[in-house]
């Protein structure tokens, strides 16, 4: 089933981007149900995968993409419905194509659990308030990176004003994940705070964010865009490169785990 429904999602979303490449709202209208489409298929997994496991799907590396996936789109197809605006059409839909073709690709990371020491009831609070935070920073760097691009360089500054809200609610929920963490770690090992890798680049990431949110309004709109996209490469950073790295495997905050033969 997971295949299925990921595959379903994918062709949803090869169709979204597509039709918003094409004049006309209706093929704007099109793409609009493609998107909810693709939705309903990753939402429908999840609650497949829930009922199938008995616990909430999040445990796994392949899960948390999954959710990261449904929740970009969510976020993106909300803001769209209710702002009738489709600038975070494209981001949104390259993030969420992204992440369902990895899951395609690599199916073995459905089957990853994560270390012992990670299962906790804070992980879920943990994990779904920073994966809503990497879901509103990816639209809001996204959204900038395209701005940046038709405007050759030089984007106007209403064009960055969605992707400023998005960066503050990303900000917001980000906060919160370093303190769920914190919170966490002083249950689990007796500290807030150990300066591991991934504490260190996570700490790094909220720095630049809040940075961006510091921008006065006389900053030019070129250097906005070009924070938020840094923000966001911060997170995908943080996310995913800083796991790879030699100091990182000895690492609690690495997502998959498998027990010695």
């Amino acid at each position: 089933m997971t295949p299925l429904l990921l595959g379903l999602a994918a062709a949803c979303f090869l169709l979204a981007a597509a039709c918003s490449c094409l004049p006309g709202r209706g093929w704007q209208r099109t793409g609009f149900a493609a998107q909810a489409a693709g939705l309903a298929c990753l939402a429908g997994l999840i609650a497949a995968l829930w009922l199938t496991l008995g616990r909430p799907p999040l445990r796994t590396l392949g899960e948390t993409r999954l959710w990261y996936a449904t929740l970009t789109v969510a976020i993106g197809l909300g803001l769209e419905w209710r702002l009738g605006t489709s600038a975070l059409r494209l981001p949104m839909l390259g993030f969420a194509l992204l992440f369902c073709l990895l899951g395609l690709a690599m199916p073995e990371s459905f089957d990853r659990t994560l270390m012992p020491a990670l299962l906790s009831p804070w992980f879920v609070p943990h994990v779904v308030v920073n994966l809503v935070a990497y879901a509103a920073l990816a639209l809001a760097g996204g959204a900038a990176a395209l701005a940046l691009w038709r405007g050759r360089g030089q984007p106007e500054s209403a064009a960055l004003a969605l992707p400023g809200v998005l960066a503050k609610v990303g900000l917001v929920f980000l906060t919160l994940g370093l303190a769920f963490g914190a919170l966490w770690a002083k249950e689990a090992w007796g500290h807030y705070w150990s300066w591991d890798p991934k504490e260190a680049w996570a700490y790094l990431s909220w720095c630049v964010c809040v940075c961006a949110m510091h921008l006065g309004r006389e900053t030019s709109p070129r250097t906005r865009a070009c924070t938020l996209v840094a923000a966001m490469a911060m997170v995908f950073t943080s996310w995913f490169v800083v796991s790879s790295l030699p100091a990182a495997r000895t690492s609690v905050h690495t997502y998959a785990w498998a027990p010695a033969p």
